[in-house]
């Protein structure tokens, strides 16, 4: 029987505080670090292997880590995730995310139907409505193709879907795959609606309005933005745009739009890339095989995420290890620091899908709780972030724990030789000399070259980034997020966080202020 406790109630959790120190420059320098460096690794789907000797762990931390799995019941809990339980207490819903990708377990009945079968069906329908676009069955009044699609979005439907984007557009030219540039508007600011529209052909542009409720108020304003300036060049709105959003919102059955494609309240818009949402923009643009493979290395990541042996089961490990630098070793924060031009947007991602769900000071049933919940999350890809916040990194007074992301080779393919080395080698020498640096330090008499070290990180080497492999890495991190929110006893599936500042904006643009928010409303001229 599943039991949700607090953290501070656990007898595990009251020993890991008590389990020695480990003294990382110690442990990774010479041939100890050598061992630990081979030894220290586990295996993840589609190549990768997620691999922490440069942690704060030990044999011993984690004998102790694993007890607490145990004790918080880690895996009966994703198993309850994936059978269908109410795991989500604030809104009283399913999560069903990874269903999206795979059946994992039981079949799962709601709203009247078997979810897997629902989520498969919409998958179709895209596909086939993407197909007909790309061979000019869809085509614009004029019957021509459209040779640009533009997700108007924002939170789930924008950051996800736009990092997964941009991780696979030059492969996709490389590999022929490529159908249609994306573009992204998100922001109410009209500035980034007015330049999306001046870089593209609309005549050419299909739109992709996602919203769930069909009320967002940023994406209906951008959406009559983007409608202004079809009929502003003589075009239909309504031949040039598509809905992604439930049965139930009033955007469902409307003729404004091409086609709709459903998603449900089963899963949140940070867990959505792998559902409609992120279906309809990536099946546009680099055709449905390619999102059907990313949906594949998804599912191979979630399997391995099954393993009860918390030793085994990367996204758990990973979990375990960042909840003890925060909430035994104090850490406040975590780098993301991807060795990949590809994934520049995946730490805005990243972000997102972290702290919008762990961030969270009452417990599952509204309780206070007295420890530290999620982390802050930040990043950048290297080698740009050395040239920026590495210095607070490695020479700051607070240490921040870091994860990498690396690849062994590029995905174009091709290289420059300069100075005896590739541009790749040179862009992997960067990130394996990070790793040692930040854990061993160098010590030097002048105090502003001197380099304490002790400053852990953990890297995840794949083969090359792909759609497959593009699919396991964000699987990873959606379950890594799940399962330290079992740790913190959190609710990782609501964001009432988001809603305060939503509803005050309401009324100022209503004019119903007073006190400090009609003075802030004045001097913004609203």
């Amino acid at each position: 029987m599943i039991t949700w406790k607090n953290l501070d109630t656990l007898a595990s959790y009251q020993e890991l505080e008590k389990v020695a120190r480990v003294n990382i420059a110690e442990v990774m320098t010479g041939e100890n670090g050598a061992e630990r460096v081979k030894n220290y690794s586990v295996p993840m789907a589609e190549g990768f292997a997620y691999n922490y000797a440069a942690k704060s762990v030990d044999d011993t931390v984690l004998a102790a880590l694993a007890k607490l799995a145990d004790e918080a019941q880690l895996a009966d809990k994703f198993t309850a995730v994936y059978n269908g339980e109410m795991v989500n207490t604030g809104e009283q819903r399913l999560v069903l995310h990874h269903m999206t990708r795979g059946q994992l377990g039981d079949a799962v009945q709601a709203d009247g139907v078997d979810k897997r079968s629902f989520y498969v069906e919409q998958q179709t329908k895209i596909a086939e409505f993407a197909n007909k676009v790309h061979n000019g069955e869809i085509t614009n009044a004029a019957g021509e193709k459209f040779t640009t699609v533009v997700q108007i979005g924002i939170g789930g439907s924008d950051l996800g879907p736009r990092a997964m984007y941009l991780a696979l557009e030059n492969w996709a030219k490389k590999m022929g795959t490529f159908k249609m540039e994306a573009k992204f508007i998100s922001n109410v600011d009209p500035d980034d609606a007015a330049a999306v529209l001046n870089s593209i052909d609309v005549a050419h542009s299909i739109f992709v309005l996602v919203s769930k409720s069909g009320t967002t108020l940023e994406t209906l304003t951008n959406e009559s933005f983007v409608k202004d300036a079809l009929n502003n060049a003589g075009l239909d709105a309504s031949k040039h745009m598509i809905a992604v959003t439930s049965e139930t919102s009033p955007l469902a059955q409307s003729d404004d739009y091409l086609a709709a494609f459903f998603m449900d309240d089963y899963i949140g818009g940070r867990y959505s890339s792998t559902s409609a949402v992120g279906g309809a923009v990536l099946s546009l643009a680099f055709g449905p095989d390619v999102f059907a493979q990313f949906l594949e290395g998804a599912a191979a990541e979630d399997k391995l995420a099954t393993n009860q042996n918390a030793l085994e089961n990367p996204s758990m490990l990973d979990a375990l290890i960042g909840f003890y630098e925060r909430n035994v070793l104090g850490f406040p924060s975590t780098a993301v620091l991807p060795y990949s031009q590809a994934l520049s947007r995946f730490p805005a991602h990243l972000q997102q899908l972290d702290m919008e769900s762990n961030g969270k000071s009452v417990n599952r049933f509204g309780e206070p709780i007295h420890y530290v919940t999620g982390p802050v999350i930040f990043g950048e890809p290297g080698t740009n972030g050395q040239h920026s916040f590495y210095q607070l990194l490695h020479q700051g007074t607070g240490i921040v724990p870091l994860q990498f992301v690396g690849f062994k080779n590029s995905q174009i393919g091709t290289d420059v030789v300069i100075q005896d080395s590739t541009s790749q080698q040179k862009l992997c020498a960067n990130v394996a000399a990070q790793i040692v640096a930040f854990a061993c330090g160098k010590a030097d008499d002048n105090r502003n070259k001197n380099f304490e070290g002790g400053r852990p990180s953990s890297i995840i080497i794949g083969e090359d980034l792909n759609p497959k492999s593009l699919g396991a890495l964000l699987a990873h991190f959606e379950n890594k997020v799940m399962f330290q929110g079992f740790l913190w006893n959190v609710n990782s599936f609501d964001q009432e966080g988001v809603q305060l500042g939503k509803v005050l904006a309401k009324k100022v643009l209503a004019h119903e202020t007073d006190g400090a928010l009609k003075v802030f409303s004045d001097l913004l001229n609203i």
